[in-house]
Formats: C-alpha cells, sequence, structure tokens
C-alpha cells in the first residue's frame, strides 16, 4: 500500500510540475515563438497545443524504450530524428484533413522539430526515466504549454476579431484592436499572463 501511494504521489507531482512549476512557457520560457505566432486564434492554439502535446509524448516514449541504446554521441542526432518523424506526421494529419488550419499555422508546425520543448523533456527526463513517468511528463508538459495557449489565444481572438472559434462572442459595434491579431500584441498579452501566473505559482507555494 505504501508503494502504491508513492508511485501515485510522483505520478501527481510530475504532472504538478509539468503544468505549473516548471511550466514550458511560463517558469522555463520555451516555446515564445510559436506562442505569439499562432495564439491570434483559438483554433490554432489547439491544434498546435496538441500537436506539441503528442509529439512530445510520442518521443519520450520512444525515447524512453530506446535510452539504454542509444549512443552517448550521437543522442542529440537520434532525438531529432525522432522528432522530426512524429513532427512529420502531425503536419501530414493537419494537411490531410485540416488543410485551413495547417496554411494559418504555416511554417510552426515543421519548426515543432526545434522547438526547446521537446527537445528539453528527452534531454531532462525521458532518457533518464521508464516509459510511464515519461509519457506523464511529456503529457504535463504538453497541457501546461497548451494551456498557455489557450488562455492569450482567447484574450487575442476576443480583442482582434470579437469571436471565439470564429463565432461572434462581442457586439459588432465592438471596435477590435488590430495590435491583437500581430505579434507585439501577443507579446503583451504572454507577458501579462506570465506574470500573473507566476505571481499565483509564488502564493501557492508560500501558503
Amino acid at each position: 500500500m505504501k508503494l502504491i501511494r508513492v508511485k501515485y504521489k510522483k505520478w501527481f507531482n510530475i504532472l504538478r510540475d509539468g503544468i505549473s512549476r516548471s511550466n514550458p512557457i511560463v517558469v522555463a520560457v520555451l516555446g515564445i515563438c510559436s506562442a505569439l505566432a499562432v495564439t491570434n486564434k483559438v483554433e490554432n492554439a489547439i491544434a498546435m497545443g496538441l500537436g506539441v502535446t503528442f509529439v512530445i509524448m510520442a518521443s519520450s516514449l520512444t525515447i524512453s524504450l530506446i535510452r539504454n541504446i542509444i549512443p552517448p554521441r550521437v543522442r542529440m542526432v537520434t532525438y531529432m530524428v525522432v522528432i522530426s518523424t512524429y513532427v512529420i506526421s502531425v503536419q501530414a494529419v493537419l494537411q490531410a484533413f485540416f488543410m485551413p488550419i495547417a496554411d494559418a499555422l504555416g511554417a510552426y508546425v515543421g519548426l515543432i522539430i526545434t522547438n526547446c520543448i521537446v527537445m528539453g523533456r528527452a534531454e531532462a527526463f525521458a532518457v533518464r526515466n521508464p516509459v510511464r513517468y515519461s509519457l506523464i511528463d511529456g503529457f504535463a508538459s504538453g497541457m501546461g504549454y497548451t494551456f498557455v495557449l489557450l488562455m492569450v489565444s482567447v484574450v487575442r481572438e476576443l480583442l482582434a476579431f470579437g469571436t471565439l472559434l470564429n463565432i461572434q462572442i462581442m457586439p459588432v459595434t465592438f471596435p477590435t484592436w488590430a495590435v491583437m491579431a500581430l505579434a507585439p500584441g501577443g507579446f503583451f498579452v504572454l507577458g501579462l499572463f506570465i506574470w500573473l501566473i507566476r505571481e499565483w505559482i509564488h502564493y501557492y507555494e508560500t501558503v
């Protein structure tokens, strides 16, 4: 019974850290470029967040499975090959079934290959831990990334277009903020959220 409690506590700690204490955007400040580029619409943020989550989980799973046979000299190259394989899969699915979203995301889907979040979890966690924990860590990191993207995209889409998921929310007379559709507007909103979440994490840890 004690062993089971320890195991579940570790799972919980990994989930909590990935979403809050070690959130890849808020705490580690990784994946900022895509966070600024694709969060002008909620649907784009969802697609990018799910794509990155899938790539992190799949690559962490693969690297954890083969971690004992990866030669140290080529481990980074191995990570890149594994990650690029799953990124190509995500890109193919988007182009086959969600072409408008694929066009909106553009090159940023392919750039998941160079996303520091994916590479960082492979090097910092997956190569040192068994499959079950690597999957949880990948899911937590992906959800932490997706959570921030969703929050930023909700604010940006409302202010820039008056819509959410292309459904009109704000009154037709609402004066839209064109800057929110651009990267500078995203930078402002993202910075505000990073500050708020860091303050919340600090408060939570001191209570």
